[in-house]
């Protein structure tokens, strides 16, 4: 490949991170632009330097002072701010890997498409909170969309040079997560610790607790909706405890195609920056007599609720999908802190849903109130709780 440019939003992230190891492993074949992190400003400064970006960026505009004095003598810019990320995300590059995680990553998502650029997308609330007005603005922009979860950038190569009108079923697998086998009585008991230790995959604490409750596999339900127009009903979830098919796509004539690879991010994220071609990892390849046997389930919304709440927010439509994902976060980190039971995470969300859903949200800053106003009230049920 000839030399091509990259921001990365969100670099000292697992993600990022993952990127950025691709990136070390082809130093001639990239030009780095942009680092962004919230306040990790030694370890940031330390990336920057090392890959010669032109510019670092804390979200956390106090950790700027540290940044700077990290970066000194160096050729790299420093800044901070929300307005400082989303200049970052604005900057004409060939790929910018949007992977800041939560809300804090809506701003600078939008920024990077309304520059029109290709955007390999990891930030989960760009498309679950504010999927509608995200969306419009690829489609007045011209911006490209690449998904870099691992599922729908399986669903993605699985798509390619097919009609998407001849689709009779996207199929999201799920790992089942560290929970899959126990009963009520147990789930009931499950603490932090077990929760985050997933089977598969080495991810952050509340996006492990999110595939223990199935949320994250409601919440790419909701992604997939957006990024794969097929409609609600051409859309299921399937248990898959080996995490070796990452998703599936059947057509019409009855052939289902597969993508198939090791629990490893950095396979997906290779796939966005050499798209439309193909570039090495170091993952070791797939042997599939070494791994045997591949078994596929269906899951149990009765134990985990939380892909049944989440398909009911994609059909409501409108705000409720953020509020679904305002109210998770809020459990989550409660569950976290000890503060609530495993079971109760998929309670909290649901009364909120209960609750009066605000209107459609039709801007990036409605989204932002949306949430706001979401997290207010899960955070009064949490005090009944």
């Amino acid at each position: 490949m000839s030399v091509r440019s990259i921001s990365i939003l969100g670099a000292t992230g697992s993600v990022g991170a993952s990127t950025l190891d691709l990136i070390r492993r082809n130093p001639d074949a990239w030009r780095v632009s942009a680092l962004t992190a919230n306040c990790s400003a030694q370890e940031l400064a330390l990336l920057a330097r090392e890959f010669r970006a032109q510019i670092a960026v804390v979200g956390d505009e106090s950790c700027l002072p540290e940044l700077r004095e990290a970066l000194a003598g160096s050729s790299v810019e420093a800044a901070g701010g929300a307005t400082a990320l989303c200049e970052a995300a604005a900057r004409p590059v060939d790929v910018t890997i949007a992977a800041i995680v939560g809300c804090a990553g809506l701003a600078p998502t939008m920024a990077a498409i309304e520059a029109g650029g290709t955007i390999a997308l990891a930030n989960k609330e760009a498309l679950v909170s504010a999927g509608d007005v995200m969306t419009a603005a690829v489609a007045r922009t011209g911006a490209t969309l690449l998904p870099v979860d691992s599922e729908h950038n399986a669903i993605f190569q699985c798509l390619q040079g097919n009609d998407v009108t001849e689709v009779r079923w996207i199929t999201l697998t799920a790992s089942g997560g560290p929970f899959r086998t126990w009963n009520a009585e147990r789930l009931a008991a499950a603490t932090p610790t077990q929760a985050v230790a997933h089977p598969n995959w080495d991810m952050g604490a509340k996006i492990s607790v999110d595939s223990a409750t199935m949320m994250n596999k409601g919440l790419e339900f909701i992604e997939a909706h957006h990024l794969f127009p097929v409609g609600l009903d051409r859309l299921r979830i399937v248990i898959h405890p080996q995490s070796v098919v990452h998703s599936m796509v059947e057509y019409c004539d009855g052939s289902t195609l597969a993508q198939l690879g090791p629990s490893d991010m950095r396979v997906p994220i290779a796939s966005c920056l050499a798209w439309p071609k193909r570039m090495d990892t170091p993952c070791a390849p797939l042997d599939l007599t070494a791994i045997g046997e591949l078994s596929f389930f269906a899951p149990d919304e009765q134990l985990f609720p939380a892909t049944r709440l989440a398909r009911e927010a994609a059909r409501a439509g409108g705000a409720a999908p953020a509020v679904l994902n305002a109210a998770n976060e809020i459990a989550v980190a409660a569950f976290l802190n000890g503060k609530i039971g495993f079971t109760k995470i998929a309670l909290l969300v649901e009364q909120a849903l209960n609750r009066e859903i605000p209107p459609a949200p039709a801007t990036l800053d409605d989204v932002l109130d949306v949430d706001r106003q979401a997290r207010r009230e899960a955070a009064q049920i949490l005090e009944s709780c």
